[in-house]
């Protein structure tokens, strides 16, 4: 009954890779088509939706088709090698339109004359005269630009009415500081401004927007051809009782490549800076996943592991298909009403979660006027990292059910108190994500299983795809909701925003029956030996 450690971890080295591309994607690709491509929250949130549009029609079809796969590496090793290959390579090539748009940035006065006057390290953004300073600089090249004929009545009325009265209004209005609520308001409004100048730059000249959106499709696609594959593995490799044990440690490798991304992105000089080229991201990111890809095929012979667990199933009298070995009453009412809360869950954890994560880039520097690489924020990942093990432990001591309650309790309690912190209060922030951390970790590393637990041995993959349709489906709508959101209420609305979900994912995972892990019954194991 012991859990092959070291192969597991071969095995989750996929997810090292997969985890490491996402980190970068949710942390650049918004931020860079907010800041560089100058969209607005509703457009950026359309685009970081395409991934998870195509992923509700494909990961479920890879999925059913790596299921029947009969090839010499494996059902799942061939899906893996096609997509990380191609994956990797076209996130490499992102590197080149990022440096081209950068570059057209750096020779306009966006940076210059606006951003490094407005963000100065040596301003203090909290007295009216700096901003009213600010404004007029920002109104001399508007009324310019409008005289010049580079943009029409409409638009110089629309920039008039959205941004520069708006800043005015609260300028004019109390004592010569701003309070924090009015900071907030006036950068929110005053990088609405530069992205709408970003936004000009790529009209004028979208060759650059389209090659980006190209490759991007390119890679998003490959990623959605081996998802799915790669997360059916484990428990293709891993009989059922090892199951959460071992997700505990495909989730710890997940983190790994998380916060690996982190640091990459890091030392490249990303920081809340807008406009820094972040070609050296891509270009690591990418070569470290064909590295990891190369370990994954030296160290995992899939066909050799999937006999391997098929005889641990019938030393121990084990059977994937036990539940449903009577058709009539295997795959009951109640276990079909669990399935579908389960889903649910899914979904809604994903609804809130994915609307925070690829936004908080955007989010702490712009509201809590804070880097996301700061000291405590990593010591913060550091910590939930080293608790991902014992906390898979623990639920296995208290069952998969209870665990997700209490990892939702503590996603509400910790996206709930964010809307509460100030600016720059940098431990307090992290001592929050790192509370939020823990909550996540509870919930990711029992929730995959539950879901797979329901499914015959030979549909892992069906069942994977199910997980993946919902988070993905969840994924598709948030980031325009709680972009549309942001645009109409400011940033200050996104974790109010998951909050909510992650209430309602409550809700919905109390309900839920079945899904725990199958128990042995180890005397009978014994004396079927004796």
């Amino acid at each position: 009954m012991k859990l092959n450690y070291k192969t597991t971890f071969y095995v989750g080295l996929i997810f090292f890779s997969i985890s490491m591309f996402w980190q970068a994607y949710d942390m650049l690709i918004a931020k860079t088509l907010i800041d560089k491509f100058g969209l607005n929250q509703l457009e950026s949130g359309i685009v970081m939706a395409f991934d998870n549009i195509m992923a509700v029609i494909l990961l479920p079809l890879f999925g059913a088709l790596s299921d029947k796969s009969t090839h010499r590496l494996g059902r799942r090793t061939p899906y893996i090698i096609i997509g990380t290959v191609v994956a990797a390579l076209a996130f490499m090539m992102l590197s080149f339109a990022d440096y081209r748009q950068t570059e057209k940035i750096k020779s306009t006065d966006i940076i210059e004359e606006h951003y490094d006057v407005a963000f100065d390290d040596n301003a203090d953004i909290t007295l009216k005269s700096h901003w009213y300073m600010v404004i007029d600089i920002m109104k001399t090249e508007r009324d310019n630009t409008y005289t010049s004929g580079l943009i029409s009545a409409s638009e110089y009325g629309e920039w008039r009415s959205t941004i520069y009265l708006p800043i005015s209004t609260i300028l004019d209005a109390g004592d010569q500081e701003l309070s924090v609520g009015d900071q907030t308001k006036v950068r929110d409004l005053y990088y609405k401004y530069l992205s709408l100048r970003a936004w000009e730059l790529t009209e004028n000249d979208p060759e650059v927007f389209y090659t980006f959106l190209a490759i991007l499709f390119v890679a998003l696609v490959s990623m959605a051809i081996y998802r799915t594959p790669a997360i059916a593995l484990m428990p293709d490799v891993t009989i059922k009782p090892n199951r959460t044990k071992a997700n505990a440690i495909v989730t710890f490798l997940g983190a790994i490549g998380g916060v690996f991304s982190v640091f990459v992105i890091l030392f490249s000089g990303l920081n809340r800076h807008a406009y820094h080229s972040h070609a050296s991201v891509y270009i690591i990111i990418g070569t470290i996943m064909l590295i990891t890809l190369g370990i994954f095929l030296w160290k995992v012979k899939e066909p050799l592991l999937v006999k391997e667990k098929e005889a641990k199933e019938k030393a121990y009298d084990i059977k994937e298909s036990d539940p449903y070995e009577n058709p009539e009453k295997s795959f009951n009412r109640e276990k079909r009403i669990s399935l579908y809360l389960l889903l649910a869950t899914v979904f809604l954890l994903f609804f809130g979660y994915n609307a925070v994560m690829s936004k908080i880039a955007d989010y702490l520097p712009k509201v809590l006027n804070m880097e996301f690489y700061q000291l405590p924020f990593i010591i913060a990942q550091g910590i939930v990292i080293a608790t991902i093990l014992p906390l898979g432990l623990l639920s296995l001591k208290i069952g998969r059910k209870k665990s997700m309650l209490i990892g939702i309790c503590l996603l509400i309690i910790s996206m709930g108190a964010i809307v509460f912190i100030e600016q720059n209060q940098i431990i307090l922030t992290a001592s929050i994500i790192l509370v939020a951390g823990f909550g996540w970790t509870l919930t990711g590393v029992n929730i995959y299983p539950m879901v797979v637990e329901l499914s015959k041995g030979k549909n892992v993959g069906t069942y994977t795809g199910y997980y993946y349709a919902a988070s993905m489906g969840a994924q598709i709508f948030t980031p325009m909701l709680s972009g549309w959101l942001m645009d109409t209420y400011g940033r200050i609305i996104l974790f109010p925003y998951a909050t909510v979900f992650m209430v309602l994912a409550l809700i919905t995972m109390s309900l839920v029956k079945h899904g725990n892990t199958q128990k042995i019954d180890f005397k009978k194991f014994f004396k079927k030996k004796v």
